[in-house]
């Protein structure tokens, strides 16, 4: 049985002193520091639709599984993983389709629609796993309410494989909406665009998802989207609401789909530059390109302002502490090897968040099987 090779792996390796790296689909492969001394765990073979049931809105997979096949699952019952997740292969110019459910979990990628309904995270209902001491074990339940126990879904979720191997996943689906358009306002400066949106998210058009785009990043003129889902009367009431308040042009159909697959693909941003994942106070987005001017090459927004992906000219740019004067933290997502060697790939932690990521990698993995030198903190601190 694949689990019993997996966890005999994993303690043989504990045994010897030896380091692992799960791997799925090797999308996100280049994130991290270079590694040497790790052996690879390859999670392919966990695969499989192991339960779903439409009307309980519950699907459960192997963790190996390939994300675009239960994304076709969902849409061929006219349902969807609402947390919109994405494969990291185009940002390193490969093709879409190597991502595996799993390393969507475990990564935490969650796209556009986290402004509305909520991060992969709030999505995992259970799992299994295998701890870094081979023993299996059970977080969550398949069930969406559940409230006995910890809530190891929200921990294992965004691990990166630094805590255990994840086997099998239960998440929460959701129906596909009906219709969706988006409202598209032109020539807006970046302050100008996230002030646009952060008063209409804070008004009641219920939007699913918002952006911006710079001028030049996805047409000649900057270009900022408000999308709306559901039912077409509501979605058209709502349009003409926002339409009132802002103006602006109304997108729909191929046209409209092909800007948010930008944000998806990060099209925009495919030069092979520095790339950043900047996380802020969606408010104050803004004031991180203007902070790092004569460094910042291309970036765009998401979640309202909250999310910028950014290209930087300089390994040494201040990113970080930028992202930091606006309460905010910035993840190296692509560099070339000799950079990802000595500047982390996630923001530093307080040293009191440290100590208590160094307890629980420890609790799940005391020999430090796991810590295999891609990332500098948490379980690699081992």
């Amino acid at each position: 049985m694949e689990t019993e090779r997996l966890q005999r792996a994993i303690a043989d390796a504990g045994r010897e002193g030896r380091r692992l790296e799960i791997r799925g689909g090797g999308s996100k492969r280049a994130i991290g520091a270079p590694r040497d001394d790790a052996a690879i765990l390859d999670t392919s073979a966990c695969r499989g639709i192991l339960a779903y049931d439409p009307a309980e809105l519950v699907v459960t997979v192997g963790a190996g599984t390939p994300l675009v096949e239960v994304e076709q699952l969902l849409a061929d019952n006219g349902q969807m993983l609402a947390f919109e997740p994405f494969d990291h292969g185009p940002i390193f110019g490969e093709p879409e389709g190597k991502a595996t459910i799993g390393g969507v979990v475990a990564a935490g990628v969650s796209g556009s629609r986290r402004l509305s309904a909520g991060a992969a995270r709030d999505h995992l209902l259970g799992f299994r796993a295998i701890s870094g001491r081979g023993e299996a074990f059970v977080g969550g339940a398949k069930v969406v309410k559940n409230v006995t126990g910890y809530d190891l879904p929200k921990v294992m979720a965004g691990s990166w494989g630094r805590l255990a191997l994840l086997t099998e996943l239960s998440l929460k689906v959701l129906p596909a909406p009906r219709e969706r358009a988006s409202l598209m306002l032109e020539g807006l400066t970046d302050a100008e665009a996230i002030g646009t949106l952060s008063r209409a998210l804070g008004g009641d058009c219920d939007i699913a998802a918002a952006a911006h785009f710079p001028q030049g990043t996805a047409r000649a003129d900057a270009v900022t989207l408000m999308r709306l889902e559901g039912f077409g009367p509501s979605v058209e009431a709502r349009l003409a609401a926002l339409t009132q308040d802002y103006g602006g042009a109304v997108l729909r159909g191929e046209e409209e789909r092909a800007l948010w697959e930008k944000l998806k693909t990060l099209e925009p941003l495919a030069d092979g530059a520095l790339l950043w994942r900047i996380v802020v106070p969606p408010s104050l987005g803004w004031r991180v390109p203007k902070g790092l001017d004569g460094f910042a090459r291309r970036w765009l927004y998401d979640w309202g302002g909250g999310l910028i992906w950014l290209t930087a000219s300089d390994p040494e740019a201040p990113v970080r502490r930028v992202a930091e004067s606006v309460g905010g933290h910035a993840m190296l997502v692509r560099a070339a090897p000799d950079v990802r060697t000595f500047v982390d790939t996630f923001h530093p932690e307080a040293p009191a968040v440290a100590a208590l990521s160094r307890r629980v990698a420890a609790g799940f993995d005391p020999a430090g099987v796991f810590a295999s030198a891609r990332f500098a903190g948490g379980a690699d601190a081992h």
